[in-house]
């Protein structure tokens, strides 16, 4: 390989890691869980959460396919003016959490702010992954994908180490995690140093974007058509790929698995944290304590779990991942503050902290590993004259249904008022999409 492709899988590589944060810090550990204190109530925290990211993914749901399908007619280098348009979003949105203020909290104006970021990062992801194919041998491809889930999860750890460090502090005492008072004189009484999470996540993406821009180049293709052309052809196209999809029944049974483990998947990241603050009674420095385990334990596995793809392929890596994801989703209802898998606890009983600490690994482990391995399974899916189009419909299939785990989980915890029951619909989501799996052929329809 020589050093201009090396340059590119390493600029691609960087994609993650920039990106990554809006998921460790604003996501699942710091901006999640300090939502609940705001609000100071778990249920209701993880109600309106559940909403807002559900309307998020249903605009994405609606959008990945077509913005997909422009890109592949109008030429490659249209996906890099893509990234560099979502990019811009996720940084607005990103920003816009230091809006935050106690006292002063317009949940609708942060909400809508921190779900364009959200848009923004799923958008870009999706021109990114489309590029997977280009980097390098199909029998390579489970290695770089997992490769650079790692990656991107150090990039996480080291954004959660920092905030925790320096800025995130303790609602109670005022410090952060290592006892000092945050950084450049941010004000705890007003919870600065924790809503200087969403500037921080927006610079961090600018800072580590810059290797992507600078060393992945796209080819000049021999034809290309404009972009308004491309726009106007985007939706009949669109229609004809998904009247053809039940022709192709391994890529029909692969998306139509992965709608529903990656939205169960999802929906364990985007409670959890808030699950710990309201079931557990943990700070956001406790929940960011049990976020650097877990991203230590996704960074590792993901890495592993490439190898394992490239040895056996993505399929058996996928179907492990979602049997231990389940098992973990049941474990997680019956730890609570008093009680153990069903066993009372003393009043001061650190038992359910380890417990969640040792589930919270889990879930990372299996959790990074299942989504390298999934990207991986696209590429062997997909069309690759139409990949960006194929990891539209691969964004569709996660996001048509991204609603149904939040608005579930919401629903669910509206209606029993227990956070316990309410995360509750996750397991058959897992479930749902390890039946579907049945039907997928490991190296796709085409496959003899």
């Amino acid at each position: 390989m020589n050093k201009a492709a090396r340059k590119r899988i390493w600029g691609w590589f960087f994609f993650d890691w920039a990106s990554q944060p809006y998921n460790t810090l604003l996501l699942t550990f710091i901006f999640g869980p300090y939502v609940k204190e705001l609000l100071n109530d778990g249920s209701a925290a993880q109600t309106i959460w559940g909403y807002g990211i559900s309307a998020a993914g249903i605009l994405t749901a609606l959008l990945a396919p077509l913005l997909g399908g422009i890109a592949d007619r109008a030429g490659p280098r249209t996906r890099l003016n893509f990234i560099w348009l979502f990019s811009i979003a996720y940084v607005i949105g990103a920003s816009g959490v230091w809006l935050a203020a106690p006292g002063d909290f317009n949940v609708v104006l942060v909400l809508a702010l921190f779900g364009l970021g959200l848009l923004g990062m799923e958008f870009a992801t999706i021109f990114t992954n489309a590029m997977l194919p280009d980097l390098a041998p199909r029998d390579q491809i489970g290695r770089l994908s997992g490769s650079g889930w790692a990656f991107g999860y150090a990039g996480g750890l080291a954004a959660l180490a920092l905030v925790l460090m320096f800025f995130a502090e303790n609602s109670e005492t005022g410090t952060t995690l290592i006892g000092t008072q945050p950084a450049f004189g941010l004000d705890p009484a007003h919870r600065e140093g924790t809503r200087a999470v969403g500037p921080l996540t927006a610079l961090w993406y600018v800072v580590f974007m810059i290797p992507f821009f600078l060393w992945v180049r796209e080819a000049r293709p021999s034809h290309t058509i404009r972009l308004a052309d491309a726009a106007r052809t985007a939706w009949p196209d669109l229609k004809a790929s998904l009247a053809h999809l039940p022709s192709r029944p391994s890529l029909f049974a692969f998306l139509g698995a992965s709608m529903f483990y990656r939205d169960a998947l999802n929906g364990l990241y985007f409670f959890g944290g808030i699950y710990a603050a309201g079931v557990l009674d943990w700070s956001v420095v406790d929940v960011g304590t049990f976020g650097i385990l877990a991203v230590l334990s996704g960074a590792f596995f993901a890495w592993l779990g490439g190898r394992a793809d490239t040895r056996f392929g993505p399929k058996p890596v996928i179907v492990l991942s979602v049997l231990i994801l389940a098992t973990v989703t049941l474990a997680v209802v019956f730890v609570t503050r008093d009680r153990l898998f069903g066993l009372a606890l003393p009043e001061d009983s650190k038992m359910p902290d380890i417990a969640f600490y040792i589930l919270g690994m889990t879930i990372g482990a299996a959790g990074g590993t299942l989504q390298a391995a999934s990207r991986s399974m696209m590429v062997r899916q997909g069309d690759r004259e139409q990949m960006t189009q194929g990891f539209g419909l691969y964004a569709l299939a996660g996001k048509a249904t991204s609603f149904l785990a939040p608005f579930l989980v919401a629903v669910a915890t509206d209606l029993s008022g227990s956070q316990q029951m309410g995360i509750t619909p996750l397991l058959a989501l897992f479930l749902i999409g390890l039946v579907l799996l049945l039907w997928v052929k490991p190296d796709g329809d085409d496959a003899t």
